[in-house]
């Protein structure tokens, strides 16, 4: 028996125990006592485990069993976010939706980040981690460094995202652009994501192969740019250990700066660098040809994290900012455009000679599609961070059309492109259950994304335009209450176009439910084997 873990396990439920106990506020409560019943089902669990040590069941050539998991993790997180998001969608169209008897933790004001959180840093975060542990191990051609160290960050970081989460609806947040998560979560998820960074290193240290591949140069850059994001961006003193409130260290315009060179960045990093990491990886394999040009790959890589860490500063134009700030960022914005497309044309021309896998393929449609939308979001982007662009854009719904169909387009689609190729290839199957299915997912998600990015374009265009326009007075023609009446008609089309989305991520779980039903539980993994290159 480990004496030492008893006693650590005991210690950690005392305290969980006491600080829910004297805890100053709900939120900081209830988080308590969810550790608290966490620790002490470890502590039993310890418990029960005092005979000799068992061997390990064996996993295989690779580190499999986490990847499943989060694969798993990623599909439920991400239908978990859809219908958050599609339930809000409708809230704008139709207020009669925030209930009166759910007050005040289903109006709007509290399920939005709850839906921001879910879709990018669940769905999201999972995905990448998901993939980067699959993607290291066959192209380092060794097991995941550190053990059941993986599987702290797993747990860890589900464990992250249920706090998180119940944090937003009781209100528990920082308060900032983003409505990051209270110091103690703050802390719990800097500690999860250090012992991400050191399995992804440890991985690298050990591997066999001399050649480190592209895609683990993009998902590296990501780990470590986000942590450091993460833990300036929420630099804060707590008022009490017993209670989830702090003072901000950063205020006023530094404070907004910070938000968006974190805002930003996180895009540029989280949601751009890690999931180009999967394409530069996945389309190959998928298609069965090399990477177009491994020089660009190498090209796009030094550009993009160089350039997207300036670009934060444009989301602040016609502010308290200073003007070299905004301009700097600016201009950041728009050589990004460059490198950029130079990712995405390494991509698409990645398909060369294998283009009639479109026509027989879904799953290469839905990273063909990705890259397009990839395209299409990066040179939006620096379009609406030109100043004058910017001040018929900003605060309007185009900037939301902007965001989704970024994060739908890209991000959805190619996460949703390698959970059906890594199912089959995890539990053992030669293919998914049904390729009708993944079609069907296909054109509901694409037109779920055309529905709702449309609709945001024109409501936001219409929406700029209305705030900006003066009779022969100089007043102003329109209230706000009438830009508000008048996107009624395009913030339905958004939520059917959302529905969409959402049927299709369904059709998915079903069918990876189909498939992982009828597979034999995969023992054994296939030798290791690096990407088409």
């Amino acid at each position: 028996m480990d004496y030492l873990k008893l006693i650590l396990l005991g210690f950690i439920t005392l305290g969980a125990a006491l600080a829910s106990s004297w805890a100053h506020d709900l939120a900081y409560q209830l988080h308590a006592l969810l550790l608290m019943f966490i620790a002490f089902g470890m502590f039993v669990w310890v418990l029960r485990n005092t005979d000799e040590p068992k061997a390990a069941p064996q996993d295989g050539v690779y580190t499999d069993g986490v990847i499943r998991a989060g694969v798993i993790a990623t599909a439920f997180w991400g239908v978990a976010g859809f219908l958050v998001g599609t339930f809000i969608a409708f809230q704008l169209a139709f207020p009669e939706l925030n209930f009166e008897w759910g007050q005040p933790f289903t109006n709007f004001g509290r399920l939005r980040p709850l839906h921001t959180s879910a879709v990018i840093f669940a769905f999201g975060g999972n995905a990448l981690i998901a993939t980067s542990f699959y993607v290291v191990q066959r192209t380092s051609a060794v097991k995941l460094w550190g053990g059941n160290t993986a599987w702290f960050v797993f747990w860890g970081y589900q464990l992250f995202i249920v706090l998180a989460a119940t944090g937003y609806l009781l209100g528990a947040t920082q308060s900032k652009e983003y409505a990051e998560p209270e110091w103690h979560v703050d802390i719990w998820l800097t500690i999860v994501w250090l012992a991400y960074l050191a399995v992804f290193l440890g991985t690298i240290f050990k591997r066999k192969e001399r050649h480190i591949y592209v895609a683990n140069w993009f998902f590296l850059s990501f780990i470590i740019t986000v942590a450091m994001l993460h833990v300036v961006n929420n630099l804060s003193i707590p008022v009490s250990i017993w209670g989830s409130k702090s003072v901000q260290v950063f205020s006023g315009v530094q404070d907004a700066m910070t938000q968006w060179w974190y805002g930003h960045n996180a895009v540029g990093f989280f949601l751009t660098a890690g999931f180009l990491g999967m394409m530069y990886y996945f389309v190959p394999k998928q298609a069965g040809r090399p990477v177009y040009s491994y020089k660009l790959s190498i090209i796009h890589f030094w550009a993009l994290i160089f350039l997207y860490i300036w670009a934060g500063p444009h989301h602040l134009h016609y502010t308290a900012l200073p003007d070299w700030a905004s301009t700097l960022g600016m201009v950041f914005s728009i050589i990004l455009w460059m490198p950029s497309w130079g990712g995405m044309i390494n991509g698409l021309m990645t398909l060369q000679g294998a283009w009639d896998k479109l026509r027989t393929d879904p799953i290469m449609r839905m990273f063909v599609l990705s890259l397009g939308f990839y395209g299409m979001s990066t040179f939006e982007g620096p379009m609406m961070s030109i100043r004058a662009v910017n001040s018929l854009s900003h605060y309007t719904d185009w900037t939301i059309g902007h965001v989704h169909s970024g994060a739908l387009g890209w991000n959805g689609m190619i996460t949703f492109a390698c959970i059906y190729f890594l199912t089959p290839k995890l539990w053992g199957r030669e293919k998914m259950h049904s390729e009708s299915a993944i079609n069907w997912h296909f054109w509901l998600a694409t037109l779920g994304i055309v529905l709702y990015a449309a609709s945001m374009w024109v409501t936001g265009i219409m929406e700029g335009l209305m705030w900006r326009e003066v009779d022969d007075q100089g007043f102003l023609v329109n209230s706000f209450a009438d830009t508000v009446s008048a996107k009624f008609p395009m913030y339905v089309v958004r939520g059917l176009g959302g529905l969409l989305f959402l049927s299709g991520a369904l059709v998915m779980v079903w069918n990876m439910w189909m498939t992982i039903r009828g597979a034999e539980p995969a023992t054994t993994s296939l030798p290791y084997a690096t990407p088409a290159e």
